[in-house]
C-alpha cells in the first residue's frame, strides 16, 4: 500500500470521527463522548500529517530532519499548552480560552497561506489556489487579531469600549486595501513575488480584525466568539484547498457551517442581524433607564429561601455572576432542598446568557444539575407566568423588560426571559450596577421584584443554612 493511499485513508478516516464526533456534540449527555472521538480524529489526522515525510521531493530531503524536529517541538509546545490550560482554566475564564483558540486556528490558517505566498508555492500552483489562499489568510488573520481583543475584553484586560469618528469608513479602506493588495500579488508572476506586498497585506488584515472588534460592546461577546469561530472554520477550510488536505477541508467546512449557523441563531435569539451586531453601537452606557418607576427593594437571603420553599413553582435563571460567584454547587444543594420538600423547579437559559453559546449549560452540568430540568427561553417563557417564583442569579439584561417595552432602550426587541410575569422575583446580585451592556434593568424597580444583595455562593449558603433550619 502506497504512502499516499494510507495518508488518504487517514484523513477520511479522520473526517468521519470529526463528524460523528460533532453529532454527539449536539446532546449534553452525549457531549464528552462526542469531544473525544473528535479529538481521537484530530489525533490521526496529525500524525497521517507526518507521513508526508516518506514522500518528499529529492531535493528537499536535507531539510526533511530539520522540518519534522521543529514541527514536533511545535506541537509539543501546543499540547503541552494546551493540556494546561484545558486543566486548570476556570469556569468564568472558559469563554476567554474559546476566543484564544478560535484565534489560534485562524492564526494557523493564516501561517499556512503566507508560506504559500511567500515560497510562491500557491502561485506556481495557479489561479485559484492563489485566490484561496488569499481569502484564507484574510479571514484568518481577522479572525486572530480579531478574538485577541474578544479576549482582552472577556479577561478584563481591555475594559474601553474604542470608538472614533469614521471608524466604520477606516475599516472599509481597510478591506479595500487588503483586497487591492491581494490582486497586486495575483498579478505579479512566479518569478516576481511581491513579498513587500504579502507582508502588507497580512498587517492590514490583522488591523481591519483590531478595528473590527473594539467598538463591539461586552453584550455582544457571544455572538462576536461565535462569528470569529465560522472565521476560523472557513479559514481553515480554504487552506485545506491550498494544501490539498481533505481533512482540512472537510473539518474547516463543518466548523464554518455550525459557527455561521451558531452565529444566526445568536444574533436571532437577541432580535438583531449579525450587521447590526460588528456595525453598531450596541454595548455603550445609555441613560434610557432614567426615570424609571418604582424602587429597588431587598429582603434578606433566608426570607426569600423560605418563601420558595413553600412554593409550588420556582423557575431558575443563571447568569454571569452565578459563575463568577462559583456558587452552581450550592445553587444545586439548594434545589434539591426545595425538590425534596415538593416544590417543582426548573431552569430557564437564554441563548446569550453567560460570555459565550452554551456557557450557562456546561456550568449546570458541572454540577450535576440533571438535563431534565433546564430549558430554553421558547420552552419555558411561557411557564413563568405560573410560577409562584423566579430567581435571578447574576443575569441582568436577559430578563430586563425594558427589551420588550422600551423602544428607545438599546436591548428594545431582544427576546428576553419572563421573569417580571412571575408572581415574586428575587434578584441576586452584588450591587446596584447595570448589566453588561450597560443597560438599566427595569425588572428591579419592579413591584413584584425584591433584591438579594450579596456574592452568589454566600447567599445560597445562607439559603440552604435558612430551609435546613426548618427542620
Amino acid at each position: 500500500m502506497s504512502v499516499n493511499l494510507i495518508i488518504a485513508a487517514s484523513f477520511f478516516a479522520a473526517t468521519l470521527l470529526f463528524i460523528y464526533g460533532l453529532k454527539r456534540m449536539a446532546s449534553p449527555v452525549t457531549a464528552p463522548s462526542g469531544i473525544k472521538v473528535a479529538g481521537w480524529g484530530m489525533v490521526l489526522a496529525v500524525a497521517a500529517a507526518f507521513l508526508y515525510a516518506f514522500d518528499v521531493r529529492p531535493e528537499a530531503q536535507s531539510q526533511l530532519g530539520v522540518n519534522i524536529f521543529l514541527a514536533l517541538i511545535a506541537l509539543g509546545i501546543g499540547v503541552g499548552w494546551a493540556w494546561k490550560s484545558g486543566k486548570t482554566v476556570a469556569m468564568t475564564a472558559m469563554p476567554q480560552m474559546v476566543a484564544l483558540y478560535n484565534g489560534m486556528g485562524g492564526g494557523a490558517a493564516a501561517a499556512i497561506a503566507a508560506v504559500e505566498l511567500y515560497s510562491g508555492n500557491a502561485q506556481h500552483h495557479g489561479f485559484t489556489v492563489t485566490v484561496l489562499a488569499l481569502v484564507g489568510g484574510l479571514i484568518g488573520a481577522v479572525a486572530l487579531s480579531g478574538s485577541i481583543v474578544a479576549w482582552a475584553k472577556l479577561d478584563g484586560r481591555l475594559n474601553k469600549t474604542i470608538r472614533f469618528g469614521a471608524q466604520q469608513l477606516i475599516n472599509g479602506s481597510l478591506l479595500a486595501i487588503a483586497v487591492l493588495l491581494a490582486l497586486y500579488v495575483l498579478s505579479a508572476g512566479y518569478e516576481d513575488i511581491p513579498g513587500f506586498s504579502i507582508t502588507l497585506f497580512f498587517l492590514v488584515s490583522l488591523a481591519l480584525g483590531v478595528l473590527l472588534t473594539t467598538p463591539i460592546g461586552g453584550a455582544d461577546m457571544p455572538v462576536v466568539i461565535s462569528l470569529y469561530n465560522a472565521f476560523t472554520g472557513l479559514a481553515v477550510a480554504f487552506e485545506g484547498f491550498v494544501l490539498q488536505n481533505p481533512a482540512m477541508i472537510i473539518a474547516g467546512t463543518v466548523v464554518g457551517s455550525a459557527g455561521t449557523l451558531l452565529t444566526l441563531l445568536m444574533a436571532k435569539a437577541m432580535n438583531r442581524s449579525v450587521k447590526n451586531v460588528i456595525f453598531s453601537n450596541f454595548g455603550v452606557e445609555d441613560d434610557s433607564g432614567e426615570g424609571i418607576e418604582g424602587t429597588m427593594k431587598s429582603v434578606e437571603p433566608s426570607d426569600a429561601a423560605i418563601s420558595m420553599y413553600y412554593g409550588s413553582k420556582v423557575i431558575i435563571v443563571p447568569g454571569y455572576g452565578l459563575a463568577v460567584a462559583q456558587a452552581q454547587h450550592k445553587l444545586y444543594e439548594f434545589v434539591k432542598l426545595l425538590q425534596k420538600n415538593g416544590v417543582d423547579v426548573s431552569f430557564a437559559i437564554h441563548p446569550v446568557a453567560g460570555r459565550m453559546p452554551g456557557h450557562m449549560n456546561v456550568l449546570l452540568a458541572e454540577a450535576g444539575v440533571p438535563y431534565d430540568i433546564i430549558h430554553d427561553l421558547e420552552d419555558i417563557n411561557e411557564e413563568f407566568a405560573q410560577a409562584d417564583a423566579a430567581i435571578v442569579i447574576g443575569a441582568n439584561d436577559v430578563v430586563n423588560p425594558a427589551a420588550r417595552t422600551n423602544k428607545s432602550s438599546p436591548i428594545y426587541g431582544m427576546p428576553i426571559l419572563n421573569v417580571d410575569m412571575a408572581q415574586q422575583a428575587y434578584v441576586v446580585k452584588r450591587g446596584q450596577g447595570k448589566g453588561y451592556s450597560g443597560v438599566e434593568n427595569e425588572l428591579f424597580y419592579a413591584d413584584n421584584t425584591q433584591m438579594v444583595y450579596g456574592d452568589a455562593q454566600k447567599v445560597m449558603v445562607q439559603m440552604i443554612e435558612a430551609v435546613k433550619s426548618l427542620g
